[in-house]
């Protein structure tokens, strides 16, 4: 699912997914980690086998597979990462004017950046796997971040990423039951 949106809606060519684990090595991980290694070793994805925490932002991949409490951990401890340093950056440079004319000279490539990964300007994050469109954002959504929400599920509508997900599913499907006859 996740290589089908990074592919039909963030334009990616063969999107690389990476499963995340307690290690590299195939035998890592629980029992569903494992079950969904050889799952994905067997699919038709870019699948370059299990990776690690530091993994998930260093570039190698397009797609990070992990559980859905996983997922919300990494998610919300990113976010509030991103804005402990932001507001670490803003009183460092805010303590001489050496440091206030760096700030003003970087503040396009700052804002540039913000925009990339602010929630707000994102919108939301589609639920795959559903029939249908839907987008999750914030509970404290505000009027802007609902309006790029709102964008965001259009790109995802017109995308026709759940018509690819159906085909890998059934694809999946075929195979698995090939092998168990």
């Amino acid at each position: 699912m996740g290589s089908a949106y990074a592919g039909g809606v963030l334009h990616v060519d063969r999107p690389r997914v990476g499963l995340v684990s307690v290690g590299e090595e195939e035998s890592k991980g629980n029992d569903v980690v494992r079950e969904a290694h050889e799952a994905l070793k067997a699919s038709d994805l870019n699948f370059v086998g299990n990776v690690e925490g530091h993994d998930i932002f260093g570039g190698d991949l397009d797609v990070a597979v992990m559980d859905g409490f996983t997922g919300n951990v990494v998610l919300k401890t990113c976010e509030t990462l991103a804005e402990f340093i932001i507001e670490l950056v803003r009183e460092e440079v805010e303590k001489d004017a050496r440091g206030r004319l760096g700030e003003w000279l970087l503040m396009p490539a700052l804002r540039a950046a913000r925009r990339r990964s602010d929630p707000v300007e994102i919108g939301g994050a589609p639920l795959l796997g559903v029939r249908g469109c839907c987008v999750i954002g914030h509970g404290r959504s505000r009027p802007r971040a609902v309006r790029n929400g709102i964008r965001a599920a259009a790109e995802f509508h017109t995308s026709g990423v759940n018509g690819a997900i159906a085909a890998e599913a059934r694809a999946l499907g075929a195979a698995r039951e090939a092998a168990g006859a």
